[in-house]
């Protein structure tokens, strides 16, 4: 009869002991997929708690269990003041070679405006009264909060000939933009600032003729044409998130700094080099031309059409002659 009584009970706690192997079975399966998906979120908690039921009677069981998680998607940092660091300088990049064309990628689609205002361009990059504009000049009021556009760290923030108070950010993909003309400087080298970090107010320092912003975006220390980059209206977006830079738009003499120019997206290496194969066009010269609105009109240089018909700047061009446009 004991026997017989043990073998029941002994047959029930095995039932019952495969049913709790089964339960644990499940709850473990399930935390490695929360653990999988949290890391695919890259937004883990501290600890999973797993509530078990109770399968056995009057027994001493532990029916609930706290499981610690650890990440194991850790963020990259990116070691940004690790070469041509220099926070006395605006262009550390002054005796480098730049390879073309460059590769720039951004981790956003969106940037924060510099200016809380409407952004109103009153000057582009390109060339302007005999000289190069490296930046775009965008209106503002002296006094107007000034804000960093990206993720980064303060490279440069003093007074610099022409540019008056200036504040140079870094960020994270290699790109600078420096904010110029500023009245005052928010922020010291070496600090970190978040998009839309407040750096500065807007002025009139420096070489300036009114209350503007000039702004510059600089990779490697070629100055690369803000509008290439960014759309300067309310959707405060990037063209794109890959984004090839050919020499042409690093040159402020390919632009004029009164009219935007025909922004041609290159978003792969191949359409990069593709640009650089030189098209050439037949231009029948017309009554009242002159070689710089040839060369404006066509998005050339004046210089380049000299160079490939083998003329001079001051030559007189004859109603009906033809020239040949390397565009």
């Amino acid at each position: 009869m004991w026997l017989t009584i043990f073998v029941l009970i002994s047959r029930s706690f095995s039932q019952k002991l495969i049913e709790l192997m089964r339960t644990l079975t499940l709850c473990l399966t399930f935390l490695m997929f929360c653990c999988f998906a949290s890391a695919q979120n890259d937004s883990l908690s501290q600890k999973i708690t797993i509530k078990l039921p109770s399968t056995l009677e009057k027994a001493a069981l532990v029916n609930e269990i706290e499981i610690p998680i650890q990440s194991h998607s850790e963020t990259q940092s990116v070691d940004i003041k690790g070469e041509f660091w220099d926070t006395t300088v605006y262009n550390p990049y002054k005796n480098t070679i730049t390879e073309f064309p460059l590769n720039i990628k951004f981790e956003d689609s969106t940037y924060a405006s510099p200016i809380s205002r409407k952004k109103i361009i009153t000057s582009r990059y390109g060339w302007r009264r005999g000289r190069p504009h490296k930046g775009i000049d965008i209106d503002l009021i002296t006094g107007d909060s000034v804000v960093s556009m990206l993720d980064g760290v303060v490279r440069f923030a003093r007074y610099s000939r022409g540019h008056g108070r200036t504040v140079v950010v870094r960020h994270y993909n290699g790109l600078e933009t420096t904010y110029a003309h500023l009245s005052k400087i928010g922020v010291k080298v070496n600090d970190t600032v978040a998009k839309g970090q407040y750096i500065g107010k807007g002025g009139n320092t420096g070489n300036s003729r009114g209350s503007h912003l000039h702004l510059v975006t600089t990779y490697k220390g070629e100055d690369i044409h803000p509008e290439y980059l960014f759309n300067f209206d309310e959707t405060n977006t990037m063209r794109s998130k890959d984004i090839w830079v050919t020499r042409k738009w690093t040159r402020p003499s390919y632009h004029s700094s009164r009219r935007l120019s025909k922004l041609a997206l290159y978003e792969t290496k191949e359409e990069a080099l593709a640009s650089l194969e030189k098209q050439r066009k037949v231009y029948v010269v017309r009554k009242g031309d002159t070689l710089s609105r040839i060369s404006q009109r066509n998005n050339t240089t004046i210089t380049a059409i000299c160079r490939t018909n083998k003329i001079k700047r001051n030559s007189t061009l004859r109603i009906g002659q033809k020239l040949i446009l390397e565009l």
